[in-house]
């Protein structure tokens, strides 16, 4: 099995040490195995998980949402229960995505304005 150090892991996904060392505090991944000496070992399960997390998080989910959804992947949870977190999660993108879009348009208005 191939292992990758906390430096490897964090440039393999693009988070800081800090980061991991948080997701795995908070329980959003792991637990992450530990050589005799105590260093951190990541698999490339890990750096699934790593990555779906950092996905969630880039998504705007919290820490609390993130908690919940992750328990939910580790359990026996049905299938349409994944599906509806996931779609009402979407719809709330959405409706960001376009009170952003909104925002712009107004910038762009005063921009015209003042140009």
């Amino acid at each position: 099995m191939t292992t990758h150090t906390p430096a490897a892991a964090a440039d393999r996904t693009g988070v800081s040490i800090d980061t991991l060392r948080y997701y795995e505090r908070e329980g959003l991944i792991g637990p992450i195995r530990r050589t005799t000496g105590g260093r951190r070992q990541y698999t490339e399960d890990d750096l699934f998980w790593i990555g779906l997390v950092t996905c969630f998080r880039e998504a705007g989910l919290g820490i609390a949402d993130l908690r919940g959804f992750v328990a939910m992947l580790r359990t026996e949870h049905p299938a349409q229960d994944r599906v509806a977190y996931l779609r009402e999660r979407r719809t709330a993108l959405e409706q960001q995505v376009a009170a952003l879009h909104r925002a712009m348009g107004v910038l762009d208005e005063k921009i015209a304005y003042y140009s």
